[in-house]
């Protein structure tokens, strides 16, 4: 028996429709977001939006465009129908939308109604579109603008029902694409109403100095923008611009990135792989900064058509935008400071208040997060004690509460007879601060230190406040900043050891160290083999006189492990990483070794200061970038307001 030969034939209209619907209007969000960006293409300066049941009952988009004529509308529910490429040159798009499919494809698992009008036109048109069939263009009373109407949605294919989230899921997802499209049109008004929840109003902002700012955070929360850095950058035929916040400001994921590419918001795995590269060594590999960037350029330079939803985006020098990315965001940065986020004083608030707890808080490597009741002002020693001088310490606002509870009481004797034993190692106070007025001190931003808690927290008074930091954290990202600069420099300065050190470890271990032998010694650690299980230690880092040898190889072994070192080196091949600069990727992972050694290097937590040599650390903090967090991402001060301590005591 001969098998059957199938026939090719044509598919449905209809059915076409619907199939390319799946592609199209995967969920109510996804044809929120195509009518809106219509509108927006529309020139709308104003669009909003109502949903009824997440979407599925009702999708309403009002806007205040062009408009479409009579004969316009007839060919806009038409499959491949578009104004958007006036020329048909694909390379070259400008609009949000191009394709001409958002319409049909609704209209095919809908009720779509479509009313509109033009400026020049005495009367507006509708139409109405149901489950694929369409009806004719009748006259219709209408403001300048276009009304869309979408009820019943997948009403024509129920199968897809059963796919959709709850109503309140629903509903955060429309949220979320009309926020995304806020973020990206800070010039345009939106709206956004559903049958539960208050309403979503953002208003133009029109001022371009002050209006991206205030919509992202009318859209990201009233707290970005006291902690948000400007970022402004162009180079080569791009341009980047907006906020980003600081390294000690930052989310569990990474749904507060935002980014747009002339004004089309988009998720793209390129954006977000230079976000974290910038972050690196400023924020814990597991937590994500809050930014809202925009990309403009030359619509030839990206290419919009690679994926359906159009949320993702292929840029002709893919790497030039990952460069411009990391060095605007490092300049930003850099150009802050040593500045604090108000996250770090609000969890300090909340511990401190009487009966408050301190549920948590995120640490970098080598930290655990600290949980529980904290005692509260003027109860007994109950909670946990400062930990050993191994580094692994409190947090400073945890700290504040327990020196509340009666630790700062205990010390206070010591910390102000001038009885502090000299530290284990030197840090060296600029001249004159010693014998600088504490009133002249107190005018610098990180204050004047008054004290030390617990041989672990500096307390230094500033003209409207206090501070709190933790010596060993900004310590450390001091070391790890010197040795950086010295690695660009002429090299890291080093110091031959009088003895060398022999340091045994596993053959493996051994053999890993001395294939990385090489580089190690550009970054002032000159090591050699000694045997099957050993090596020889001849000279370290000057900034790391006193460190443990067998310590410092340790963590050297974990950063090898971490980035591969020994399977390249500073000579293999470069990518773009800087505004016209190549730099090695081993180049790169040598941060994270120099960041592992400086810790070694750093005061520790449980070492007793001097008031000079805390005044001297706090005003090398001031002078030098990225002091406001640690190489692992802790913060390395908390501010507190004068005005906050005083509502702590009723005094506001």
């Amino acid at each position: 028996m001969s098998p059957i030969r199938p026939q090719v034939r044509r598919l449905d209209p209809v059915l076409v429709d619907r199939i390319a619907a799946g592609e199209v209007v995967e969920r109510p969000a996804s044809a929120v977001k195509e009518l809106v960006e219509n509108a927006l293409d529309a020139g709308a300066r104003s669009v909003e939006v109502t949903i009824e049941a997440g979407g599925r009952r009702l999708i309403r988009v009002v806007d205040d465009g062009a408009g479409m004529s009579a004969a316009d509308l007839a060919l806009a529910v038409e499959r491949h129908a578009t104004s958007k490429l006036p020329d048909g040159d694909l390379s070259r798009i400008a609009s949000l939308g191009f394709r001409g499919e958002a319409l049909p494809s609704i209209g095919a698992v809908a009720r779509l109604s479509i009313t509109t009008r033009t400026a020049e036109a005495e009367s507006g048109a509708s139409l109405t579109v149901d489950a694929g069939l369409r009806g004719e263009v009748r006259p219709s009373p209408a403001a300048r603008g276009t009304r869309v109407e979408v009820t019943d949605l997948f009403a024509a294919t129920p199968a897809r029902l059963k796919f959709l989230k709850s109503d309140r899921a629903e509903s955060l997802a429309v949220g979320d694409a009309v926020r995304r499209l806020a973020m990206a049109r800070p010039g345009i008004r939106f709206s956004l109403r559903s049958e539960s929840g208050s309403p979503l109003v953002l208003p133009a902002e029109t001022e371009p100095e002050t209006g991206p700012l205030r919509r992202l955070s009318a859209v990201l929360g009233s707290d970005f923008a006291p902690n948000a850095l400007p970022v402004a950058m162009a180079r080569e035929g791009f341009s980047l611009s907006g906020f980003t916040g600081l390294p000690t400001y930052h989310r569990g994921a990474a749904t507060h990135i935002h980014f747009s590419v002339n004004g089309r918001p988009v998720r793209d795995r390129l954006l977000l792989s230079a976000v974290r590269g910038a972050y690196a060594d400023t924020m814990a590999s597991d937590r994500h900064p809050v930014l809202g960037l925009a990309i403009a350029c030359d619509p030839g330079l990206v290419d919009v058509n690679v994926h359906p939803a159009k949320t993702e985006v292929r840029f002709r020098d893919p790497a030039l935008v990952r460069a411009l990315i990391v060095s605007a965001i490092h300049d930003a940065l850099r150009r802050a400071g040593a500045r604090a986020s108000t996250a770090g004083a609000a969890r300090a608030l909340d511990a401190l208040r009487p009966g408050g707890a301190f549920t948590g808080w995120h640490g970098g490597a080598g930290r655990r997060p600290l949980a529980g009741h904290l005692p509260s002002v003027g109860a007994p020693h109950s909670g946990w004690r400062p930990g050993p001088s191994t580094g692994t310490t409190p947090p400073p606002e945890a700290a504040m509460a327990f020196a509340a509870a009666g630790g700062f009481a205990e010390e206070a004797p010591a910390l102000f007879s001038g009885g502090l034993a000299p530290p284990a190692a030197e840090i060296r106070a600029p001249e004159g601060v010693g014998t600088a007025p504490q009133e002249a001190l107190s005018e610098a931003p990180l204050g004047a230190a008054r004290a030390q808690i617990h041989e672990t927290y500096i307390l230094a008074q500033t003209r409207d406040g206090l501070v709190i930091v933790d010596q060993h954290a900004a310590h450390e990202r001091l070391v790890y900043e010197r040795l950086k600069r010295e690695r660009d420099g002429g090299g890291i300065a080093r110091q031959g050891l009088l003895i060398p050190d022999v340091v045994e470890m596993a053959p493996a271990e051994a053999a890993r160290l001395s294939a990385a032998a090489p580089d190690l010694d550009r970054l002032g650690l000159t090591i050699e083999p000694f045997g099957p299980g050993a090596v020889l230690v001849r000279a370290i880092p000057a900034a790391l006189v006193g460190a443990s040898a067998r310590d410092l190889l340790r963590d050297v072994l974990d950063a090898l492990d971490e980035s591969g070192l020994e399977e390249g080196g500073l000579d293999g091949a470069e990518e773009p990483g800087g505004l016209g600069t190549r730099v090695s990727p081993i180049a790169r992972r040598l941060d994270a070794i120099l960041s592992r050694m400086s810790c070694h290097g750093s005061i520790r937590a449980g070492r007793r200061l001097r008031p000079e040599e805390m005044n001297a650390l706090l005003r090398e903090m001031e002078a030098t970038p990225l002091a406001g967090s640690c190489n692992h991402g802790r913060p390395t001060f908390v501010e507190l307001k004068l005005s906050d301590i005083e509502r702590l005591f009723g005094r506001r």
